[in-house]
């Protein structure tokens, strides 16, 4: 295969999954990791992707109009962010104060916390989930401004954990990059969603992880906390057994 096809087919990827490894591209394109960091070095620096420790990412489109929420976030992984959401609907109950953070699982979640009108009060500082209640007839949502990402698409830092410092959440659900099983670190890409992050998961009774399972292999390039911060991990399946038994052995769910 031509390298511009190969590109092409690698941006086409991460654009579907979200994210991609170095070592499943080489396996898949049969060439050497060597070929594929060049690949992602190059796509980079055209602006279809961000390269991370040991694959890349997409670059999340900006938020232009709210249309956007009417179409869902189509791909690979669309099915287990749907299971994800609906395992972690299970976690919620009536009257609780919950917080959304920025991840396309938690979207999904707030899909169907509209869907099946559970009296709860949702706070988020993400963008397409204040847009997705501005179609709705429930009004059971607070939203945090503060400083805007670089994507576009949801508000972090300083003026954002000011906000939120007049709650104290029964419940948050918080998207991640990846983890490091063995010093328990878990990641972002962001400096400024790090710190809200942080500052959520000290103002909160219980806080889970959305993660689908192949992020084990993956990793950012900020740390924000460790695995003995959340109650649990709501992974879209059971992970296998030696990352099961690593998990529990730290007293977390897994649901």
């Amino acid at each position: 295969m031509l390298v511009e096809k190969r590109q092409e087919s690698i941006v086409e990827q991460v654009n579907q999954e979200g994210s991609v490894l170095v070592k499943e591209l080489a396996k898949k394109f049969d060439v050497t990791e060597d070929s594929i960091r060049k690949d992602l070095t190059a796509l980079q620096k055209k602006g279809l992707l961000k390269k991370t420790y040991g694959g890349a990412v997409r670059i999340r489109a900006k938020i232009a109009s709210t249309d956007i929420v009417a179409r869902h976030r189509v791909g690979k992984n669309q099915a287990d962010k749907v299971e994800i959401a609906k395992r972690a609907l299970t976690c919620i109950e009536e009257g609780d104060l919950i917080y959304l953070d920025l991840s396309t699982s938690n979207l999904e979640l707030a899909r169907l916390l509209l869907q099946t009108k559970k009296n709860v009060t949702v706070v988020t500082n993400m963008i397409e989930i204040l847009l997705l209640y501005t179609q709705s007839d429930q009004r059971n949502l607070v939203f945090v401004g503060g400083n805007l990402n670089r994507q576009g698409d949801a508000f972090s830092g300083a003026m954002t954990n000011q906000q939120l410092e007049q709650f104290h959440f029964d419940k948050v659900f918080m998207g991640l990059e990846g983890l490091d099983l063995e010093s328990g670190e878990v990641y972002n890409f962001s400096i400024e969603d790090a710190t809200t992050k942080q500052f959520v998961l000290h103002r909160c009774k219980k806080a889970y992880m959305m993660m689908e399972t192949r992020k084990f292999v993956m990793a950012g390039n900020v740390s924000y906390a460790q695995l003995d911060d959340f109650t649990g991990i709501i992974m879209e399946k059971e992970p296998d057994e030696k990352i099961r038994r690593s998990l529990e052995q730290r007293g977390l769910e897994l649901l």
